[in-house]
């Protein structure tokens, strides 16, 4: 089987349109999305209609998707986070609305070798910041890989029975990380609409569970498109001035 992985779309139609092409000619079978659907940009019907028409094999909420459906208060979210996502709820249509406050959350077992999470596998919203938050979360899957998104950082960890470490030390994309069976990893597909490690372009990844081997891409998207579409809808300056910097 295998598995397209992306994350954080976050409204960004160029990038989503992008990433879904570029992933077409790789070959995949099955769709795995791991939240955050909308937030910070401009265009959140449209994505939740191709969402919705994909009809991913595993889809999870993230915290905006929670938010921006009126789920949960905009009350621990930045002021340029709720500036935004007070924006996203009002122009989401009742439908996309309602379809995006009925999505799960994670944890979510997709077969016997992958689980997927927004934030960690013992709470959606929690980030891995650190060696201590991948250790937790590791400890905290209940399959040998769990994908997860929330940070925007396209990341790989792994943990054996005497090491723990990094699969993605170097900045080769695409990269392949082999899967091995006396290990476990914890890994991030990258952000599809706004990375923030310093990477403009959008990320994803292709889990081939046949060759037991998980491939992160980065592709260049037509950004200047993604903020035009942000100013025009009056969204925060700073929103798109960051897609540009991939912070």
């Amino acid at each position: 089987m295998r598995y397209l992985a992306i994350s954080d779309i976050h409204a960004n139609l160029e990038a989503y349109e992008t990433v879904m092409a570029a992933a077409a000619p790789l070959g995949y079978d099955k769709v795995l999305v791991l939240g955050d659907l909308v937030g910070y940009g401009a265009d959140p019907n449209a994505i939740c209609d191709r969402i919705r028409a994909l009809n991913p094999h595993a889809l999870i909420r993230g915290n905006h998707d929670k938010v921006g459906s009126g789920v949960e208060s905009s009350e621990g979210f930045n002021a340029v986070a709720r500036s935004a996502i007070g924006w996203t709820y009002d122009a989401l249509t009742q439908s996309n609305r309602g379809w995006l406050a009925a999505l799960p959350a994670g944890p979510m077992a997709v077969d016997d070798l992958i689980e997927i999470c927004h934030g960690t596998p013992f709470d959606e919203d929690a980030y891995v910041f650190d060696d201590l938050d991948a250790l937790r979360a590791m400890h905290a899957a209940r399959r040998p890989l769990c994908l997860f998104g929330h940070t925007h950082v396209q990341v790989g960890h792994y943990l054996s029975r005497d090491q723990f470490g990094l699969s993605t030390a170097d900045d080769q994309r695409p990269l392949t990380i082999s899967l091995d069976d006396a290990s476990r990893y914890l890994i991030n597909p990258g952000s599809v609409g706004q990375p923030r490690d310093g990477d403009p372009r959008a990320g994803f990844a292709i889990v081939d569970t046949a060759a037991r081997e998980v491939t992160i891409y980065r592709v260049e998207y037509p950004v200047a498109k993604a903020q035009a579409r942000i100013l025009e809808e009056g969204l925060p300056d700073v929103l798109a001035q960051r897609l540009a910097q991939g912070r």
